[in-house]
């Protein structure tokens, strides 16, 4: 899976949507950058948890963005391939299947 043309493609995607229903993005957007701020959690932690749910609920349109934001607030790949393994735990086979495709979005998209 190439995770950089996924995210653009998704990316053009939600421009799309924006445009078609601009108060409804707005609502999520602003609900977004509140959520992922800054608090009792750092936002690379909170990243790291979108990242475990991503794969959980087997979005790779969402571990592709989460892990684009991991890397911006600092993660490592060992610290994302931790945050696989939980995922993994909890979510059996299909949350392997789709924590190896995040270590592969980290690998595309940190180069």
């Amino acid at each position: 899976m190439d995770f950089i043309t996924l995210l653009d493609d998704t990316s053009a995607n939600t421009e799309r949507f924006r445009s078609a229903h601009p108060e409804a993005a707005k609502g999520f957007t602003g609900m977004h950058r509140a959520a992922m701020a800054n608090g009792a959690l750092t936002t690379k932690d909170k990243e790291l948890q979108c990242i475990a749910i991503g794969i959980a609920k087997q979005c790779n349109d969402c571990i592709g963005f989460h892990v684009r934001a991991a890397l911006k607030a600092g993660a490592t790949r060992d610290e994302v391939a931790e945050t696989v393994s939980v995922a993994i735990m909890m979510g059996g086979g299909p949350a392997y299947m789709y924590g190896a495709r995040a270590l592969r979005a980290f690998d595309q998209l940190s180069q």
